[in-house]
């Protein structure tokens, strides 16, 4: 499977929804980009290190890092191939033995950022041209595809659209909420199956 590797670019927070983050990621050519939604926590971790807070060097993933590249030869990448239910499914690959474990997409990230880049990011290109927009390193906002949205956060962006009298929107978000709803049914068309909208 061919793969892209990511580059981090920035964290923000959410406009208006809280405890909600945006992880940017680019290609290394800079010229398209991927976000993937992240929880409060995740954007604490990187909050931590991006600000350089004292003690960050004592922290778990941190100290697990230094211990296995001093101790071992593993070569590990995070591997990002399939979105299921809006959430981007990852696993941490060793190189050597082709053996992986499961973790979550975000956490893969910080992963990298922690190891500067030592333990790359790599999305299924496939995936990437599919959720991918031109990267602008001036523009002041990102857009998040709908299919990365989890049912928590469609539900909360349904709610405010309406709110908000953004019928249009609605009706997007409807469909992809009712989407879903199809697909944990099993009445999945082959259309959305070659689309890869699990």
């Amino acid at each position: 499977m061919k793969r892209v590797r990511l580059i981090f670019k920035s964290v923000s927070e959410i406009v208006g929804a809280k405890n909600i983050g945006l992880l940017v990621l680019t290609d290394s050519a800079e010229m398209r980009q991927v976000v993937l939604p992240c929880d409060e926590r995740t954007l604490q971790a990187f909050a931590m290190r991006i600000k350089r807070t004292p003690m960050v060097d004592k922290l778990l993933p941190e100290v697990l890092t230094n211990v296995v590249q001093w101790q071992t030869e593993l070569r590990l990448e995070v591997h990002i191939d399939r979105l299921r239910k809006g959430k981007y499914q990852a696993v941490l690959s060793n190189e050597d033995t082709l053996d992986e474990v499961p973790i979550m997409a975000a956490d893969g990230v910080l992963l990298s950022f922690v190891t500067r880049g030592d333990i790359p990011v790599m999305m299924a290109e496939e995936l990437f041209m599919r959720q991918s927009t031109v990267y602008d390193d001036g523009a002041s906002g990102v857009s998040l595809p709908v299919n990365t949205i989890s049912d928590e956060m469609l539900q909360s962006a349904l709610d405010k659209a309406i709110k908000n009298e953004n019928y249009e929107m609605a009706s997007d978000l409807r469909d992809e909420m009712n989407r879903r709803k199809k697909v944990s049914r099993g009445d999945v068309g082959s259309v959305e199956a070659q689309n890869g909208k699990e």
